[in-house]
């Protein structure tokens, strides 16, 4: 079986993929979240926020991501201000450290069951335009990206293999035995390997509150990992490994 994916780069200097659970101190997903990317592809083709999370819903939409860059983490001061009160005068200011991620780059892969939607995306992508901005995460990280392609995605199907996955991996796949940490000898380099899980949003409701959370592992400086797993998706002429978050 075999599916077409549309493939793209995204980066930018800044990014923060806000963690529901932090107020005072806001913190950041190390990577983009399932909801993240789809809100991106919704702006690229220009779908309203009340209507895009049918269209990209876990049926419908096949979605997967690569980190480019380390993952770096940096804290920032910023300064709060109380708009209740006033809009134009500032009455009370709190100053607090907001988590980004610096240098963000990231793949995205993403395949679709609307022909129509797929075709808009993929025109959108290769003539390198959007309908609205998109940034990384926030408005204040705004992001760029390159088209890097179409390419066939071939499934298959092995549980007994070890294989080379370029993206990130969701946790409920593997058992326990199905990851080699160890790096391959022949191409070692001065990189360390750190691993990384985190437990982040796929799915939302269109009231906008999420309805489903997967936890994912991934390698923090972007190099592949080599498991065993059931089913993934080989991308013919890109030669690159996905699983579908």
């Amino acid at each position: 079986m075999t599916r077409k994916f549309l493939v793209f780069d995204i980066w930018s200097s800044f990014g923060h993929f806000k963690k529901p659970y932090t107020t005072t101190s806001p913190l950041t997903y190390s990577i983009p979240t399932r909801t993240a990317i789809t809100g991106i592809l919704a702006a690229i083709i220009g779908l309203d926020k009340s209507e895009y999370i049918e269209h990209f819903s876990l049926e419908k939409a096949n979605v997967a991501v690569k980190i480019i860059n380390p993952v770096k983490k940096i804290r920032i001061s910023e300064n709060f201000i109380n708009t209740k009160k006033s809009m134009t005068k500032i009455h009370e200011r709190t100053q607090i450290k907001v988590e980004f991620l610096k240098d963000a780059a990231y793949r995205v892969y993403v395949s679709h069951i609307d022909a129509g939607l797929y075709s808009k995306l993929k025109e959108m992508l290769s003539s390198h335009s959007t309908i609205y901005t998109i940034s990384m995460g926030i408005s204040e990280a705004l992001a760029n990206f390159k088209y890097v392609g179409e390419f066939e995605g071939a499934e298959i199907t092995d549980n007994h293999s070890m294989v080379d996955i370029d993206s990130i991996i969701p946790v409920a796949l593997l058992k326990k035995g199905d990851i080699e940490f160890e790096a391959d000898k022949e191409l070692l380099t001065e990189t360390i390997r750190e691993f990384f899980t985190e437990n982040i949003p796929l799915e939302m409701n269109t009231d906008r509150s999420v309805s489903k959370y997967g936890e994912v592992f991934f390698e923090r400086n972007g190099c592949r990992v080599k498991v065993r797993i059931e089913r993934y998706i080989s991308l013919l002429g890109l030669n690159e490994n996905i699983i579908i978050l």
